[in-house]
């Protein structure tokens, strides 16, 4: 049996079993490959006279882009040979600065036949951040657009010197024109042949409470890998899929590139310059699309629509990048009849645990382990309770990161013990739901009780003034911490002692005693460019405040507001 063959068992064994979580994760098996390149032996395999939409894009002025599968093998080798005349080749680290536009998918491809090695950015990416980039990934080679290239351009030339640019959009300079891939053959041929264990892909972390560090995945790792996300996104063959997501980050490869190919499945984005929930509704209908993902704020967003009005297509709803409120879950449900399913994983790894389709949602609950990962729950007082960690030696998934490239010691301490740790602290309950607690830097005691503050700012988004939400612990000369809250209000929302005391009899209502918000604060969250909130930043806003009463203008005390 060929590398491909093992490779289309283990899928079609899951599209088989989508709707049978016990079969398919009692029976599923990662493939065993020797050497296998997901770009050159499985999709182009797939996409030889193959018609069928794999990538639709539409911009806000109706603008639309559509490549076949056919079209976009052909293109990508296109790009593969204008590749190799900038010194591309295996190993090669690539820097790649695009928006959810064609070549996006076009030079991802192109790198998977080569061998090279991508480091996915944002263009929103910027100097000292963009510098890192350079330094710690070692880039040999840019490809951007007009936005990317403006921060280039501003980095200091000694960083950026002898390192291949390419360009796409307005022709530069110093840059070459990626149009010039029009001129090359629809067919490539890589100079020597890629290994499974090769790398393929480094990703900068988000950085919430250090240094961003530089996860590694291999030419199976996320390709093959990815599996486990189809399987948990639900996707089948013909599908239009969606996942509101920005290129840069690792989710964007999990839904809008690997695990819908896996599917061969259509990947459709729409490009918005500001958000708008009739927009985005009516492009759902106008396009028929039948499988979308989106964060916890579009869903937000959302349920302030009249989603019964909008005729949608949708067979499956998912969320993810965080837990989603079972509210959320609920007022979806009661219009549109659809279940929208949560799951979880990181960069470091594709899905690990998720609610599959057909599967019995607990409400909060990110769903299961899902076939191909064994989790256990380590370090905490019971076996049900813990941080959320991988089981290794022979049940390693396939889908694991190699390690952090630049930190063995970081490697080998997320590797301890048999476990890949992932950081995340989880609750298990008798038929193995595991439900989100928080990360374990952030969960802290007060009074010697256990806080989740992911539980209590689930609990703050319910009310109406309340946008947005941070809660860490505070230091309090009699309870050792207590929680504090930071809110973003909602528009119409004034901050001032009448919204605080509205927020605190709010919470008065739905959260015990002992684990009661006893500070709130009107203020700006500080984030990473990701958009994830960096709560260190804010636990340290919370070391120096004074040992009594409310540290500025902006803050109330739960004991004021009775």
């Amino acid at each position: 049996m060929s590398d491909l063959d093992r490779f289309l068992a283990a899928r079609n064994f899951l599209l088989t079993h989508r709707t049978e979580y016990e079969t398919a994760y009692a029976g599923f098996a990662w493939p065993q490959l020797s050497s296998f390149n997901w770009a050159t032996d499985y999709f182009d395999a797939i996409a030889a006279g193959n018609d069928a939409p794999a990538l639709h894009l539409v911009e806000e002025s109706g603008a639309e882009t559509i490549l076949s599968y056919a079209e976009l093998s052909s293109r990508s080798n296109q790009v593969a040979n204008l590749l190799l005349t900038q010194g591309v080749g295996r190993g090669t680290r690539i820097l790649v600065m695009l928006g959810n536009e064609a070549p996006l998918w076009e030079v991802m491809l192109a790198a998977i036949k080569m061998g090279a090695v991508v480091i996915p950015a944002t263009t929103l990416l910027a100097g000292a951040d963009l510098a890192d980039r350079f330094e710690r990934g070692n880039a040999r080679v840019v490809v951007t657009n007009d936005t990317g290239a403006a921060h280039i351009e501003d980095l200091p030339p000694e960083l950026i010197r002898g390192v291949s640019r390419i360009k796409v959009g307005t022709p530069a300079e110093g840059w070459t024109d990626y149009r010039e891939a029009d001129h090359h053959s629809g067919t490539f041929e890589a100079p020597e042949p890629t290994s499974p264990d090769d790398p393929l892909l480094e990703y900068f972390t988000s950085g919430t409470t250090a240094k961003p560090k530089l996860v590694q995945h291999t030419q199976v790792s996320y390709p093959v890998g990815h599996l486990s996300t189809m399987y948990w996104l639900g996707l089948q063959p013909g599908d239009v899929h969606w996942t509101i997501s920005s290129p840069g980050w690792a989710k964007h490869a999990w839904s809008c590139l690997f695990a819908p190919f896996n599917a061969q499945a259509c990947v459709f984005i729409y490009n918005y310059s500001r958000f708008s929930g009739p927009a985005v509704l009516d492009v759902l209908v106008r396009y028929g699309v039948n499988t979308l993902c989106a964060p916890p704020t579009v869903w937000r967003f959302l349920i302030q629509e009249d989603l019964a009005a909008y005729p949608v297509k949708l067979r499956e709803l998912i969320s993810a990048g965080e837990p989603l409120n079972p509210e959320v879950i609920e007022q979806v449900k009661a219009k549109w009849g659809i279940t929208i399913r949560d799951g979880y994983g990181q960069t470091e790894t594709t899905a690990q645990i998720g609610n599959p389709p057909g599967a019995r949602v607990v409400p909060g609950s990110m769903g299961r382990p899902l076939p191909g990962y064994r989790i256990a729950l380590t370090g905490g007082e019971t076996s049900e309770e813990g941080e959320i960690s991988i089981v290794l030696g022979g049940d390693r998934p396939l889908g694991l990161m190699t390690g952090y490239a630049d930190d063995a010691d970081k490697t080998a301490e997320a590797m301890t013990g048999g476990h890949y740790h992932t950081g995340d602290v989880g609750m298990r309950d008798a038929d193995g739901y595991v439900t989100y607690v928080g990360r374990a830097d952030d969960v802290f005691k007060a009074s010697g009780y256990r806080i989740s503050p992911f539980e209590l700012e689930s609990a703050l988004i319910e009310h109406p003034a309340v946008a947005e939400a941070a809660v860490v612990p505070s230091p309090d000369p009699l309870r050792g911490f207590v929680p504090k809250a930071y809110v973003i209000l909602a528009p119409g929302h004034e901050p001032g002692p009448d919204t605080a005391r509205s927020i605190f009899a709010f919470l008065r209502e739905r959260v015990s005693g002992y684990k009661m918000i006893r500070r709130l604060e009107f203020s700006d969250l500080p984030k990473t460019i990701s958009g994830k909130i960096r709560r260190v930043e804010l636990r340290g806003h919370e070391s120096d405040r004074p040992p009594q009463g409310a540290a500025n203008t902006n803050e109330y005390l739960e004991s004021d507001s009775r």
